[in-house]
This record gives C-alpha cells, sequence and structure tokens, in this order.
C-alpha cells in the first residue's frame, strides 16, 4: 500500500519517523513530506530521512497561515493527482486532512492537545480513526464528530522512546538544566507571555542551564553555541528539563530524567496521566519552579519497568492500517 504520512513540527518528524520505518518493514510505500519549519528538517537529516518538502511555516499574520496552508493543500493535490495514496496518516496536520478527504483518502490521526482548538476543529472531523491516549476522555474527539476512536495505553511520545538509545555527550558540565522555550507562535499560544529566557537566567544559580530556542535557523545554547541539537538526545543526558508545554517533559519523564511543566498548558490529560503511573513529571508555576528544581535535580527515576508496560501507538497505527487494506 501507498501510505502518506505529513508532518508539520518537530515532534511530527519524530512521530513520522517511528511510523514510516514500521510501515516499510512491512513493506508499505511510505511517502514522507513535511514544510519548512525551524524543527523539521534538521531534525530528519539527524534522523536519516528525506522527507518531500512542500511549503513553508509562516505564523507572522493570520493571512499568512491561511495563504501558506492553503497553498500546501494546492501543492498536495497536484502531487498525488494521478496516483492516491491508499492511506494518510498525520499527528493533526491541517494539509493533509484537507487533501485527503478532498481526494477520498481515508486518514488515521493521532492527536494529544485538546486546548489546540483551532487544530482540532480542522483535522479531526477529517479522520476514519482517530488514535489517543487513554489518558483523554472520550469525548475530546467525540465533540469535534470523530467517526471512529481507538484508545491506547501510553502517551504519542513512547513511539520514538521505546527503541530510543541514547548516546553519551562528553564534555558536558554538570549539573545540566535543560529549558524549552514556550511555542508562542502556535495559535493556542499566542496570548501567552514568554518568560522563558527569564527562568534559564534564574536556573543558571542551580546548575549549567542549556536554553532551547524556537523559530530561529537553529537551537541555541544559553551559553552561546549555536546550530542543530538532538533535543532528545540532549534530554537523555540532562539531570532535569524545564518546559512550557508538554512534549519535551514527556520525553524526559519517560526516560527517568526529572521533567517540570509551567503553565495553564502544561496541566494536560496525557501529562497527569504519566504523572500518574510514577513518571517523574511534575506541573507546576514558574514562581514554584524554582523550589521543584532544587529537590529534584540530579535524581534519576527508574522507569524501564513502567515504560514497557505502556503500549506502543505505532503498534496500533499498524493495526488500524491493516483493517484498512482488508476494507
Amino acid at each position: 500500500m501507498r501510505i502518506w504520512y505529513d508532518a508539520g513540527t518537530g515532534k511530527h518528524i519524530r512521530y513520522g519517523a517511528a511510523i514510516g520505518q514500521r510501515l516499510r518493514q512491512r513493506g508499505h510505500e511510505f511517502i514522507f513530506t513535511t514544510r519548512e519549519h525551524p524543527d523539521t528538517l534538521p531534525l530528519a537529516q539527524l534522523l536519516g530521512e528525506k522527507p518531500l518538502v512542500i511549503g513553508k511555516y509562516d505564523p507572522s499574520t493570520l493571512y499568512s497561515r491561511l495563504e501558506e496552508s492553503s497553498q500546501r493543500v494546492i501543492a498536495f493535490s497536484k502531487l498525488f493527482k494521478d496516483n492516491l495514496p491508499d492511506i494518510a496518516i498525520a499527528h493533526q496536520s491541517v494539509e493533509l486532512c484537507r487533501t485527503a478527504f478532498g481526494l477520498g483518502i481515508p486518514i488515521i490521526l493521532t492527536a494529544d492537545t485538546p486546548y489546540a482548538y483551532a487544530t482540532n476543529r480542522l483535522t479531526i472531523p477529517f479522520a476514519h480513526t482517530v488514535v489517543v491516549s487513554e489518558a483523554l476522555p472520550e469525548s475530546f474527539a467525540t465533540q469535534y464528530c470523530a467517526k471512529n476512536i481507538v484508545q491506547f495505553k501510553g502517551v504519542d511520545e513512547v513511539a520514538w522512546i521505546k527503541n530510543f538509545k541514547p548516546t553519551k555527550i562528553s564534555n558536558l558540565k554538570k549539573p545540566l538544566i535543560v529549558v524549552r522555550q514556550v511555542e508562542t507562535k502556535a495559535a493556542y499560544a499566542a496570548d501567552h507571555h514568554d518568560s522563558a529566557q527569564v527562568m534559564a537566567q534564574k536556573l543558571a544559580e542551580l546548575g549549567t542551564v542549556h536554553y532551547i530556542q524556537r523559530y530561529n535557523a537553529g537551537n541555541k545554547a544559553f551559553h552561546g553555541k549555536e546550530g542543530l541539537v538532538d533535543s532528545l538526545n540532549l534530554v537523555a543526558n540532562a539531570d532535569l528539563v524545564i518546559g512550557y508545554g508538554g512534549t519535551i517533559c514527556r520525553e524526559a519523564a519517560l526516560l527517568g530524567v526529572p521533567s517540570i511543566a509551567i503553565s495553564e498548558m502544561a496541566k494536560t490529560n496525557v501529562n497527569q496521566y504519566l504523572a500518574q503511573k510514577g513518571f517523574p513529571l511534575f506541573a507546576t508555576t514558574e514562581q514554584e519552579v524554582p523550589s521543584y528544581a532544587e529537590k529534584y535535580l540530579g535524581l534519576r527515576f527508574e522507569v524501564a519497568k513502567k515504560l514497557a508496560e505502556l503500549e506502543n501507538p505505532v503498534d496500533v497505527i499498524e493495526k488500524v492500517v491493516e483493517r484498512l487494506k482488508r476494507q
């Protein structure tokens, strides 16, 4: 079967790479697309993937968002005009969903962000099957008229953490604290004040801070080092991780590295789910971060058994693909 995956961000690249590896092993043709974005192309290269680049990310205005999205839909429709994929898969790619639905291609969708109202409205209603963590209430997908919902025991990040083998980074100054900037240009965070760099400066009193910026040509360390950073491997070598959303915090927690998630956006179902299962993920306010940091900095948690008990969403997606193949 010809299966299409579109990645809009670095997280989607990691997810798509994990799905693509599995589906290629099963003999499927895997069409991997992405867009120009600060995270996508460097990470794809790091992972050995060569996705087809269609369009770019331009969140400067509502007009630029709409125009770039529309141009991607048109480009996709032309790309597949004479040779349609059999199935489309995405972690809520708006353009994939609009194109695939318009061309009659069944969509398998993953989703984990209840507060991303615009993206949810523009993707979930188009999907044939929505694959979501059991942490999310069924109403999350049904309120957007999801046709079929399949829940799994785990979180999306398990897809690329299960088989991840970190490498030791030499010459790191310890203790290492990784701070990731809030995704201010995402539609759901447009009104969020970005105080991540101030937080990084405060935490520098406790150790060496690596500050991961977004939306520039690469990632930038707090002390001025520039260039591509494999954030996942960096997290695996860290002593503490601070994030304003969820992905990097969940990655850290699944690896046994204590992580602190800040802001209301951090109090999500999937974050709470991992915390309740004993993974070291702690949601708090900016004011409380220093005390949490002092308490957990340098601790390492044994989570291998807990991780093994979680379900890999790639397994679930593969089963849905096989069911659609038989239809």
